[in-house]
């Protein structure tokens, strides 16, 4: 038996003007909402209250060290040492529809525009509030675990790397993919539901990298399903249980299950460069279940759902035990790995390969650079030369087969590009143990580490651990690919950037971490070197915010588009309003509604709020326009089961004005269409 306690807040950030953060795609900025994005908090305590394990999944594409360093600063504020390094882990969904900005090194500022403060803000906050809500919610209460097959949900995005791992390895696993979905269930001592944390690999990349709509892809769909299943009667984000799907070692696997096909031609591009006759590399993109990016996401998001509610309702398999954690921080550049009794390899230097540049069949790179890539290019590598700076002889020998594109540890200006000191994190729930990893172990690399570490538990009197990976934590690295997968260089090997032998560094960090947890010599750990912490202010290209503007007379929230009179169901509904920009909104307020969807209800003579910007029917759509106008277009998607009756559509803003002594101010207004009415077939 335990203490538990559960949290959700908001931490969606602003919705439009800021590049979203997962594709590296510098076209790819937000321009409105599909749903929110949540912080989900578990806390675990003893009865006695004198051990705790904090575990947050966050609906962001990874948790930063910029974030992390952040969010533990205020923890220790506010609990002084009650919530640590060693105890709290921070895990990110992997969602590639969420506002970017939120890194401290120089490399992710290049497709997101730099250290956006207002986006980190909204991270940070709503990650600590959520552990807050978890905190302020302790009661005694029971965990169940559960695990299961999810199927039709996922491929291998890089099946001929997989092929390069021994085949005897490979003998002893059904598929190219882990399709273990891991559940942990919570409820109280009276039986009343809490919350969940379910772990699956698989990239949230259902919606695509031609989406401007925030939102957290299949994972958030899922959480969205459970949980308003669970609060019944409340708006999406309300309700007191808690549904959290986070990430595993999802490194090579798609949720676009039809596979990569040329979009040019329509012919399969499933070989080992993944690129297509005609077009290239750039035409090469694999397909989602769906008739289109929402469906898939749908498609998707609800099997995961379906597959984690029957763990849920049959879990019978309770877990107890001791609480614990360990965490260290390493320099991931120069470990040195013991392979054997006669072989010692190192690590090196971060660098990224030239199959980085290709991107994957999920979202391809820009230049037409191709997956596979085991030799450099004369004219990139000038540039690069002149740009950046050639790599030194000792990281290109380290680094090999890879040919390196940017040698990121070599390059210092304004601040270091890629981290060296990097998060190791075990924690322990009874018979439990979550493996926090910094960034995206691949299938082969994720069993692997789960195998050394349930080997090493199991040496040291602490058998039939369940060891679960959660995905890009604390720290993002990148991928971690195995050995045999690293020599032929597809995106994930070219993106495993301190070399051939990261993953056998991992391997010894963790074991060593799960050995201090199994013979309870945590505090023997050494704590290792300290990660920085940049000064660094708001450095970004995001355009300033202006004064907003309406059209000749009109004014904000005024509609230029109106709604119909009558609709059926599954029909679309949509009114466009004179518009602000939203940024000016989330500077506000974090828990600003965009619209609600409201019906009439005849017998008060009142509207009832029935959808709000949370959920997955209602789409909010931000257009910029010339001279500080812009206009905002609201779909309603009707969904089935919508009673008959009368509707509105309403939007809420805030236009920013400049006052005479050049400040200046966001001021709230509203708009609201006609009313409709909803009709049965």
């Amino acid at each position: 038996n335990y203490l538990l306690g559960v949290g959700r807040a908001d931490c969606t950030g602003p919705v439009a003007e800021i590049p979203l953060m997962g594709y590296a795609n510098p076209d790819q900025v937000g321009g409105g909402l599909l749903m929110r994005l949540y912080s989900r908090a578990f806390i675990v305590a003893d009865f006695d209250d004198s051990r705790r394990v904090v575990f947050v999944s966050a609906d962001i594409g990874m948790v930063s060290q910029r974030l992390r360093l952040e969010v533990l600063k205020k923890l220790k504020s506010k609990y002084g040492e009650l919530y640590r390094q060693d105890n709290v882990i921070l895990s990110g969904t992997h969602t590639h529809s969420g506002p970017g900005g939120y890194f401290q090194y120089t490399l992710f500022w290049i497709t997101s525009k730099g250290l956006i403060r207002p986006s980190l803000n909204a991270i940070v906050n709503g990650i600590v509030k959520s552990i807050d809500i978890a905190h302020q919610n302790m009661k005694r209460g029971r965990l169940f675990i559960n695990r299961g097959t999810v199927e039709n949900s996922q491929i291998n995005r890089s099946p001929f790397s997989y092929l390069e791992n021994p085949a005897s390895e490979r003998s002893r696993y059904s598929s190219n993919t882990d399709k273990e979905m891991v559940m942990l269930k919570m409820v109280d001592e009276n039986g009343q539901e809490l919350g969940l944390i379910s772990w699956f690999a698989v990239h949230p990349v259902s919606m695509n990298n031609t989406n401007h709509l925030v939102n957290s892809d299949n994972m958030g769909y899922a959480s969205y399903l459970f949980e308003q299943e669970k609060n019944k009667g409340m708006l999406p984000g309300e309700g007191s249980f808690v549904a959290a799907f986070a990430s595993s070692n999802l490194g090579d696997v798609s949720p676009n299950t039809k596979g990569p096909f040329c979009i040019n031609t329509g012919e399969s591009c499933n070989n080992p460069q993944s690129t297509c006759p005609v077009g290239g590399a750039t035409m090469c993109m694999a397909m989602g279940p769906g008739n289109d990016m929402f469906d898939s996401t749908r498609i998707i998001g609800q099997n995961i759902y379906l597959k984690a509610r029957e763990l849920y309702e049959k879990a019978s398999q309770e877990v107890t035990g001791p609480l614990s954690s360990a965490h260290q921080w390493v320099n991931m550049s120069d470990v040195s790995v013991e392979l054997n009794a006669t072989h010692t390899v190192k690590t090196c230097k971060p660098a990224l390969g030239y199959s980085f540049a290709a991107g994957t069949i999920d979202g391809v790179g820009a230049f037409n650079f191709t997956q596979g890539s085991v030799e450099g290019d004369p004219f990139w590598d000038e540039i690069r030369d002149q740009l950046l700076g050639e790599p030194s002889n000792e990281t290109k020998a380290c680094h090999k087969p890879k040919p390196i594109l940017f040698s990121t540890g070599e390059m210092t200006r304004p601040h270091p590009w890629h981290p060296d000191i990097v998060d190791v994190q075990i924690a322990a729930i009874g018979s439990l143990a979550i493996i926090a990893v910094p960034g995206e172990f691949t299938t082969m690399s994720g069993r692997r580490l789960r195998e050394a570490v349930k080997r090493e538990f199991d040496s040291h009197g602490t058998p039939r651990m369940d060891v679960v990976i959660a995905g890009l934590c604390n720290v993002y690295t990148h991928y971690i690919t195995t050995y045999e997968e690293y020599q032929v260089q597809r995106y994930e090997a070219a993106s495993t950037i301190y070399g051939p032998h990261t993953l056998s560094a991992y391997i010894q960090l963790y074991r060593g971490l799960a050995r201090a947890i199994a013979t309870n010599t945590v505090q023997d750990l050494p704590r290792g070197p300290e990660p920085p912490l940049f000064n660094i202010g708001n450095v970004t290209l995001v355009p300033p915010l202006t004064a907003d503007r309406a059209p000749a007379n009109k004014t904000f929230g005024d509609v230029l588009q109106e709604v119909r009179q009558q609709y059926q169901v599954r029909e679309v509904a949509e009114v466009i309003f004179v518009g602000a920009n939203p940024r000016n909104s989330a500077e506000n307020a974090t828990e600003h509604n965009f619209l609600t969807v409201e019906r009439y209800v005849n017998t008060s003579d009142s509207w009832h709020v029935v959808q709000n910007d949370a959920s997955w029917d209602t789409r909010f759509y931000w257009t910029k326009g010339l001279l500080g106008q812009s206009r905002v277009t609201i779909e309603w998607h009707i969904p089935h089961g919508t009673e008959p009756g009368i509707y509105r559509i309403r939007y809420f803003g805030h236009y920013r004005k400049k006052l005479s002594n050049n400040h200046a101010v966001s001021i709230p207004f509203e708009g609201t269409s006609s009313a409709f009415e909803i009709t049965t077939l």
